[in-house]
């Protein structure tokens, strides 16, 4: 793997891991567009664990705060209310953890296809649309509870298939529970802390129990690189839904997922 590759997946990892816009579509669209071969599982663990300490650093109030409520003893209630999200985040997160730990092999192997990216892409961009334009948005993410957490996490699990998107699919019903765009964001983000963990210490652990060979200097570059990326477009992403919404995303999903259609049908 040349340095240019390590580079451009561990930024395009890092900014795309956190938008609605599906990760794994961008990473097969650039592999296709250049010619590159998988980065493999050494990379893919490096870019999660920058992806999870960009995410980490970004909400570590917000993660101070619900361990102080869960761990501590104190009235009030934006005690209550942290100890209540701490709870969902670890209720929503056991289902997906559940399945991917059982289908794992079943989703490598059947469903890593441009095709079925590409058809995810369009099509669940179509139904962030739908949630996002017609769904009210009356609820903040201190409302947000056990049940409707539940739903949430539920859903993720269908972030399993590549072009989904965990951001996209958690993002997605939360807007049709009715939650402002802006606290399903930050549920989302939360969310992924527990996901993006246990998906990096399976990588590691896989690695730690086969004959892997780690390029570490290329695994230092992708963790960097993939923590800026993902600090900034968490950054930046935050920012721009207060300003334009979710719609500029769609569109970016729908452009993204004719481009490749275009890959697959104008392959020899």
């Amino acid at each position: 793997m040349t340095a240019l590759q390590v580079v451009v997946l561990a930024i395009v990892q890092g900014l795309t891991e956190f938008l609605p816009v599906s990760s794994s579509a961008h990473l097969v669209l650039v592999g296709q567009l250049a010619g590159w071969e998988d980065q493999g599982l050494v990379l893919d663990v490096a870019a999660h664990l920058g992806t999870l300490l960009a995410v980490v650093a970004w909400f570590h109030r917000d993660l101070l705060r619900m361990a102080a409520a869960v761990f501590g003893a104190g009235p009030g209630e934006r005690v209550q209310q942290d100890r209540r999200l701490a709870l969902t985040l670890l209720t929503a997160c056991l289902p997906v953890l559940l399945v991917g730990a059982l289908a794992f092999d079943a989703v490598s192997t059947y469903l890593r296809d441009i095709r079925v990216v590409a058809a995810t892409t369009l099509i669940f961009g179509v139904l962030l649309w739908i949630a996002d334009r017609f769904a009210p948005a009356n609820k903040a993410i201190e409302q947000l509870g056990l049940r409707p957490g539940l739903a949430i996490g539920v859903a993720q699990v269908l972030a399993l298939v590549p072009g989904v998107s965990r951001s996209g699919i958690t993002i997605t019903m939360a807007r049709a529970l009715g939650f402002d765009a802006l606290s399903a964001a930050r549920f989302s983000f939360l969310l992924s802390i527990p996901v993006i963990a246990a998906a990096g210490l399976f990588g590691a652990w896989e690695i730690a129990s086969g004959a892997v060979k780690v390029p570490w200097g290329a695994f230092w570059a992708t963790v960097i690189l993939s923590a800026a990326a993902g600090w900034a477009c968490i950054s930046v992403f935050l920012a721009l839904l207060e300003r334009v919404g979710l719609t500029p995303f769609v569109i970016y999903r729908l452009v993204l997922g004719v481009a490749l259609l275009a890959v697959i049908y104008s392959a020899p």
